[in-house]
């Protein structure tokens, strides 16, 4: 690999991450609820019932 891809990379992986939804909007509970529950990891799936359900 060349110098700019080993920078690129990062840099473009920190871009994808960024645009998550932060845990517990909206958003993120409406994401959630469309993801197939096997895929939800347990942290996931306490965040979920924490914001999502238990408000």
């Amino acid at each position: 690999m060349n110098k700019l891809s080993l920078f690129l990379i990062p840099v473009l992986l920190a871009l994808l991450t960024a645009c998550a939804p932060e845990i517990g909007s909206e958003a993120w509970c409406e994401d959630m609820k469309e993801k197939p529950k096997a895929d939800w990891t347990a942290n996931e799936a306490a965040d979920f019932a924490k914001h999502c359900l238990f408000k």
